[in-house]
């Protein structure tokens, strides 16, 4: 066992446990938050197995993951509008530290990764990661202001 799957081991045994235990249990506010955060974890946890086995295999689930995961969170909140608009989600402190997490294995893993090609797929993977964790974090929480909803 290396480093990087050590990480990647303590990423899902503590971040992605946590969260299937809140998307498992709880209130629905609770639960579509885990579920967005379930994927923001598993993805740097992805990121890191595909360094630590040299599998660059991996990278590209977690690149579909990035992109599949805030869709899906995305599509719950449509769906469960009317359940969560009298008592929105808010979890930005959990949302930012998962962001903070991806930004530092992404950044990591782009100094490791010689230039090219696996660094553009790191550096887009990590933008989709961020960005659409933090969009659907923001959906979920009540939308954005000055969107019409209709």
């Amino acid at each position: 066992m290396n480093g990087w799957i050590l990480a990647a081991t303590l990423v899902l045994a503590g971040g992605v446990g946590a969260t299937l235990w809140g998307v498992a249990t709880g209130p629905l506010r609770r639960r579509v938050i885990a579920q967005n955060l379930t994927t923001a974890l598993a993805c740097p946890a992805l990121l890191l197995l595909a360094q630590g086995y040299n599998r660059p295999g991996y990278v590209d689930v977690a690149l579909v993951l990035a992109l599949l995961g805030p869709v899906g969170t995305l599509v719950f909140a449509r769906l469960l509008a009317d359940e969560l608009a009298g008592d929105p989600p808010r979890a930005w402190g959990a949302t930012w530290a998962v962001a903070g997490l991806g930004t530092v294995v992404v950044a990591v893993l782009c100094a490791v990764a010689a230039p090219g090609r696996a660094t553009a797929k790191l550096l887009v993977t990590g933008a989709l990661l961020i960005g659409g964790n933090v969009v659907a974090s923001r959906a979920l929480s009540g939308g954005f202001s000055g969107v019409r909803r209709g």
